[in-house]
């Protein structure tokens, strides 16, 4: 089957919809049984087709054209601009402001980039002249509104490859599953899960498209990722060679999943959000049978407006009752989602602030800390009394990842987020009760290489702090990371030449996403090149901070995030 297909299936589904063309597209018809992650339903779109779209005000594109722009919006722009292009951690791509600013300025900003976080499509060679021209034309349209995705979808989806009662009571393999790392190959739509210990590929296993995140079970048994498409794996990391369990389809875009950790609730649930459509689903820890499925479309938090597509960004399990931490990035609402008892849902909502994306807990585990990009602040959701504690005005779209915990030695326990829209890393007092003077303030802001960062990182047992800058439009600036002494942080920052150190000639070779190893003493980036170019992953010595290895395999396409198991399953950071 065309590799394309599996990619494609958002964009597959709103062209389809956009040309009213009645067919299915993306809704997988497909018995139980078959590859799910293959989603494989051939679609009767002739790409080839010489009709015309047109909206009032927006130049011509053939149906052809609109599809090739509609695969390359999911694949490229989605994300932070949203599927009905409404914007959140990008700005609103509608008709109205779009043509209003032209073909020449569109085309420009697309190439170019911008400071602020905008990737450099052109000049870094990840989109050509025509797509760039197909692009410009596109956005310029109406946005194609995908068709829904319900029970019957995802349990057509759905495939049990090995039950739960055939599967092995203990590990079979002597693999050091606590310094395992899954790597996303996010146009491969694979991951390859390495030995942190050896540096080599263990297994390649085939995923959704563009895996965003991997998460560990309660027990470290089970290996969840979700990718972009929507579709969820299960690993058994137990098996003689570690395989998928099973899988499931829970959306058309998707980039969250997590698993219920609550004492006497661990591997009992998993927990999958969606941007398309909006909404979560609650299903079996074993087997990913869909058990509750809630729409997240509502009432904004600030203008009390109703909003078709508030999509479920990050799930975190609650360590203090038996809950999943789900924000809603458009209205700007958190939701404790408690699943004690399934069949009467109780859910405590609060009101934070638009577009909530990315977080992680505090130190302690009790505080959720969570940006909230387009108001840039930072939510502190307490998660013990079930409550919002504090929002904190910090820099300009703030990016966090995870975050960064660590003991900054004037102002005590701090959790650290740099920021897509300006050079800044703040950090965030978190103990109110030996540091109640600086408990959700910002005690410090320090000034990092500049704008475009994605993801910061510590570890307990280190004292350097690694901020990247992926999507800063300049290649040296990209193409490297910042690091801080976490003991003398007024100093400044060391630049470390990442991509020069894996030196693979010609290329974006974007740096992303520090990831430590289980004793915390390597850190380990991404540098994520063109898909027809070489990648590969750097690890650093943490002591040093010089290179200690470069992992390069042609298998390797399109590394991004990594995830090591010890350190997930953990929630070390």
């Amino acid at each position: 089957m065309d590799n394309r297909l599996i990619r494609t299936v958002l964009a597959v589904a709103v062209t389809a919809a956009a040309l009213a063309t009645g067919q299915a597209g993306a809704q997988d018809e497909h018995p139980n049984g078959a590859r799910g992650t293959d989603h494989g339903a051939d679609t009767a779109l002739e790409t080839g087709s010489a009709n015309r779209v047109t909206a009032p005000g927006a130049p011509d594109m053939t149906e052809a054209e609109f599809q090739r722009a509609t695969e390359l919006y999911f694949q490229r722009c989605a994300g932070c601009h949203g599927v009905l292009r409404k914007g959140a951690t990008g700005k609103p791509l509608t008709p109205e402001i779009t043509q209003q600013r032209g073909e020449a300025y569109l085309s420009t900003f697309i190439t170019y980039g911008s400071p602020a976080g905008m990737p450099n499509w052109g000049t870094s060679g990840e989109l050509t002249e025509d797509e760039i021209d197909i692009m410009t034309r596109y956005i310029m349209h109406e946005p194609p509104q995908p068709p829904e995705y319900g029970k019957a979808a995802m349990e057509a989806s759905r495939v049990v490859h090995i039950p739960p009662e055939a599967r092995p009571t203990e590990p079979q393999n002597d693999l050091n599953l606590d310094n395992l790392f899954s790597v996303t190959l996010r146009d491969a739509g694979q991951i390859a899960l390495i030995d942190g210990d050896s540096k080599e590929i263990v297994k390649l296993l085939d995923t959704g498209y563009a895996v965003h995140i991997s998460r560990i079970s309660a027990s470290g048994r089970y290996l969840l990722v979700i990718g972009r498409d929507g579709a969820i794996n299960m690993i058994d990391l137990w098996m003689e060679e570690p395989e998928t369990v099973a899988e499931i389809k829970i959306g058309m875009e998707a980039r969250s999943v997590e698993v219920s950790r609550y004492r006497g609730y661990e591997d009992e649930y998993v927990i999958a959000g969606a941007y398309w459509p909006p909404h979560y689903v609650i299903m079996d820890g074993q087997t990913l049978e869909p058990l509750k499925i809630v729409s997240t479309r509502g009432m904004t938090v600030d203008e009390l407006e109703y909003h078709p597509e508030p999509r479920v960004a990050a799930i975190v399990a609650s360590q203090k009752h038996p809950e999943f931490i789900v924000n809603v990035k458009e209205t700007g609402k958190v939701l404790l989602v408690n699943y004690a008892n399934l069949n009467a849902l109780e859910t405590v909502e609060i009101d934070a602030a638009p577009y909530l994306h990315d977080g992680g807990f505090d130190r302690s585990l009790r505080y959720f800390m969570t940006a909230a990009n387009e108001s840039n602040k930072v939510a502190v959701i307490d998660t013990e009394e079930r409550k919002l504690e504090a929002l904190v005005d910090v820099g300009r779209t703030p990016h966090p990842g995870r975050g960064a915990n660590f003991v900054d030695p004037e102002f005590g326990p701090v959790w650290a987020t740099s920021h897509l829209g300006d050079d800044t890393i703040q950090l965030i007092g978190t103990d109110p009760e030996a540091h109640p003077q600086q408990a959700w303030q910002v005690v410090r802001s320090l000034h990092g290489q500049g704008g475009g960062s994605l993801f910061i990182k510590t570890h307990p047992e280190s004292s350097n702090l690694y901020v990247d800058t992926t999507f800063n439009p300049d290649e040296s600036i990209s193409q490297s990371v910042a690091v801080f002494d976490i003991n003398d942080l007024e100093a400044g920052f060391e630049v470390l030449p990442i991509a020069d150190w894996a030196d693979l000639g010609q290329g974006p070779k974007r740096v992303v996403q520090p990831e430590y190893n289980r004793a915390g003493d390597e850190v380990w980036f991404s540098v994520w090149n063109d898909m027809n170019a070489t990648s590969a992953l750097v690890v650093v010595d943490d002591a040093t901070r010089s290179l200690k290895a470069v992992i390069k395999d042609e298998r390797l396409v399109t590394p991004t995030g990594k995830f090591n198991v010890y350190n997930s399953m953990h929630e070390v950071y």
